[in-house]
């Protein structure tokens, strides 16, 4: 459990869920950025439930921020816990082993499960795809990942917490894009203690949407 730290006026706390079948390294990915550390030894039993770990962030522009991450277990006997946490997230990291075909096939399913819960709200998502560093058992290809994270209007990233390769590339990276959505006014800051809630998303007005071209697949 990584330690806590007592929250500054000025800092805003974004809570950040990871989700993903089990087995894929969600908290490899974090123990590596939160304690700087990796299981070496041996292989670290899968997550019980939901894990709490905080880190703080200096940003580049504005205030340090908390991230707050809830590090859920990927078992479906543990899903209606899991579930009871999707609310008030402001960011998520979707999470699959590229080596795992299975747990890139449920990516879709992880992301509609918070989309059916928070609806049109604004919620940050980032497309991880973890254990980079085991090329020669690769099943999911790089341009595989990045066209689905592309379908869903989300960005991609592979790490290796193993190597540490992108893990903290990751997290500031999810973490820049929602302090981006506070800049444009898509995401809200609770004056209780600098808490970041989703709101819904802000619409154009009625004469600027007839005047958007219509977007379609060209696929």
């Amino acid at each position: 459990m990584a330690e806590e730290h007592q929250i500054e006026p000025s800092q805003h706390q974004f809570r950040v869920l990871l989700l993903g079948d089990s087995n894929v390294g969600k908290s490899s990915l974090l123990r590596r950025y939160v304690e700087g550390d990796f299981w070496t030894d041996s292989p670290h039993s899968s997550t019980v439930g939901v894990e709490f770990y905080s880190r703080v962030l200096e940003m580049t522009s504005g205030p340090s921020v908390k991230l707050q991450f809830w590090d859920t277990a990927g078992d479906e006997r543990y899903r209606s816990i899991t579930r009871s946490f999707y609310r008030n997230m402001v960011g998520v990291l979707l999470v699959f082993d590229v080596t795992n075909r299975k747990s890139f096939d449920h990516v879709a399913d992880w992301y509609q499960e918070v989309a059916s819960v928070q609806g049109l709200n604004k919620v940050v998502f980032l497309l991880v795809g973890h254990k980079s560093d085991l090329q020669q058992a690769r099943q999911v290809s790089t341009q595989e990942a990045e066209n689905l994270a592309a379908v869903m209007g989300m960005s991609f990233l592979e790490t290796s917490a193993k190597t540490n390769s992108n893990v903290t590339l990751a997290f500031e990276t999810l973490a820049q894009n929602i302090q981006q959505g506070i800049q444009n006014g898509e995401i809200k800051v609770d004056g209780a203690g600098g808490r970041v809630r989703v709101i819904r998303r802000a619409q154009p007005p009625s004469d600027q949407r007839r005047k958007e071209p219509s977007r379609r697949c060209q696929c």
